[in-house]
């Protein structure tokens, strides 16, 4: 009886595990994390840059062959012009702000003159600019989505520039001048990644670069002189530039 017994319950515990098999939940399956490229906008980097400026250059008299004399305004013209150069910085990332550190050097062909109204000249003069080099030292503080960079910077700015006298009509020099001139700039861009370690960017710069004064000596035309010459520098660019060491990171 006992035997039987056992049996039984052998049997239907047999023909109760399989529908109570069947019965369980298939086990679900778990898809692989997907691993979403990060453009890295940080490391040193190194590029080009070609565009555009106009420095609007203000001048005013103050001295005639030795002797203070009420300021005399000269008037105003814009030296226009292309530049081309360089550039080369290193960016640090920290989540999507990106900081840095630029150095930008650039060769330039901005002129501009004119007539000068100084009673002293009686029309007969023109003063003329000529900047053919603008260098800037600059911090920058941005913002990247991804292999979208907007930037801005400031710092300060270098231009060389050359100052002239000539005759009106005939373009003869009667005196001339040079300075290197030291001031502050500001400007913004927008970078954009396109491929592994190489990005393009456009970008906007204002120099400030204050009055100084010039002094012209005397030659067998003229008179010494001193003006007082006001400058600012607007430019705009087009740069790539190629970033060292791995541009994408994997971000879960």
């Amino acid at each position: 009886m006992k035997k039987a017994l056992l049996v039984g319950v052998s049997l239907a515990a047999m023909g109760v595990a399989p529908a109570v098999a069947a019965d369980l939940a298939a086990r679900p399956y778990t898809k692989a994390p997907v691993l979403a490229p990060v453009y890295n906008w940080g490391g040193f980097y190194i590029g080009i840059n070609g565009g555009g400026a106009s420095s609007h250059n203000c001048w005013d008299l103050t001295n005639v062959a030795g002797t203070a004399i009420a300021t005399t305004r000269e008037g105003c013209h814009d030296a226009t012009g292309g530049l081309v150069g360089g550039q080369i910085g290193y960016r640090w990332q920290a989540a999507s702000w990106v900081f840095g550190l630029e150095a930008q050097g650039d060769w330039a062909d901005l002129k501009g003159s004119n007539v000068s109204l100084a009673p002293a000249l009686a029309g007969l003069g023109v003063n003329n600019t000529k900047i053919d080099a603008i260098g800037m030292f600059t911090g920058q503080i941005g913002y990247a989505w991804n292999n979208v960079l907007w930037y801005a910077k400031g710092g300060a700015a270098v231009t060389n520039n050359k100052y002239t006298g000539t005759f009106t009509g005939t373009g003869v020099v009667f005196d001339s001048a040079s300075e290197t001139r030291w001031g502050g700039a500001v400007g913004t861009g927008v970078e954009i990644g396109f491929a592994p370690g190489w990005s393009v960017a456009v970008e906007y710069d204002h120099l400030f670069m204050g009055s100084s004064n010039i002094a012209f000596p005397a030659t067998a035309f003229a008179n010494s002189r001193i003006d007082s010459i006001k400058q600012d520098v607007d430019m705009g660019t087009v740069r790539v530039n190629y970033t060292f060491g791995g541009p994408v990171v994997a971000r879960y």
